[in-house]
């Protein structure tokens, strides 16, 4: 039996060609001022499987999709996943740029991952559901 502290594989993930593009640029335009976050995103975005816009399981999450997760902590929210320019805390609007965020994208109803908050702690969550992104929000581009 593996020890608790060790930390688990992350899960398969799944992008559309579009969400893909759009954040490996977004990836790059922030590579200077916050290379922490850049390469976090980056990372999920290389490990992604990346599919048609047409082609997406309605129960991936996606920029503009809103969905529910839960916690270790025993949290449970809603959430939008958006760009920066769009994210409000206070609307349960999560920028794809936060740690919350980078570990939501791609991710299917019922899997959980690992994620590290900004204290530097580790926590799990677990996408319960998500609802397709309303279509201004799926076309919107990054500020």
């Amino acid at each position: 039996m593996a020890p608790a502290t060790q930390k688990k594989r992350k899960p398969a993930i799944t992008l559309t060609r579009s969400d893909h593009e759009r954040l490996s640029g977004l990836a790059d335009s922030i590579s200077s001022r916050n290379p922490a976050v850049a390469d976090q995103l980056a990372s999920e975005l290389d490990r992604a499987r990346v599919v048609d816009d047409r082609r997406i399981s309605a129960d991936v999450v996606r920029m503009g999709s809103r969905l529910r997760f839960t916690t270790d902590a025993g949290e449970d929210r809603t959430v939008t996943l958006v760009f920066p320019g769009d994210a409000n805390i206070a609307e349960g609007k999560i920028s794809v740029l936060t740690p919350i965020g980078a570990a939501l994208i791609g991710l299917s109803a019922g899997q959980s991952i690992d994620w590290t908050a900004l204290d530097g702690r580790t926590h799990r969550l677990t996408v319960e559901s998500v609802e397709l992104p309303a279509p201004a929000e799926a076309e919107a581009r990054p500020a």
